[in-house]
């Protein structure tokens, strides 16, 4: 049962945005929804993976005129910024440490 839960919580943390965005390689992440980029430019290392999910709405619009989102997208979007809030806060320490040093971080 241990290793069932230990497995879950990997598999959870694979999606996080706060895992995403607390150290990216090369200082850039890319964000997009269904394939669409996002707008953003840069977001702050503070409370990431918040603003990673903020990011992942505001984007490019779909082909397709009121096609919607996929069933379960904005509940996972909105489930994930509840965790990354709780993580960012957490990690607030570093990211604000290097946030001083290197700066925002680059999307796409």
């Amino acid at each position: 049962m241990k290793l069932m839960m230990v497995g879950l919580i990997l598999l959870l943390c694979n999606g996080c945005a706060t895992i995403l965005t607390a150290d990216p390689a090369y200082g850039k992440v890319p964000i997009s929804y269904m394939g669409n980029k996002s707008y953003c430019k840069e977001i702050p290392r503070v409370y990431s993976g918040v603003m990673h999910n903020l990011c992942m709405l505001y984007g490019e619009p779909g082909p397709h005129v009121n096609s919607g989102a996929r069933p379960g997208a904005v509940t996972y979007i909105l489930f994930d910024t509840a965790l990354s809030f709780a993580a960012d806060t957490i990690i607030i320490p570093y990211t604000a440490t290097q946030q001083a040093r290197k700066g925002n971080i680059k999307v796409n």
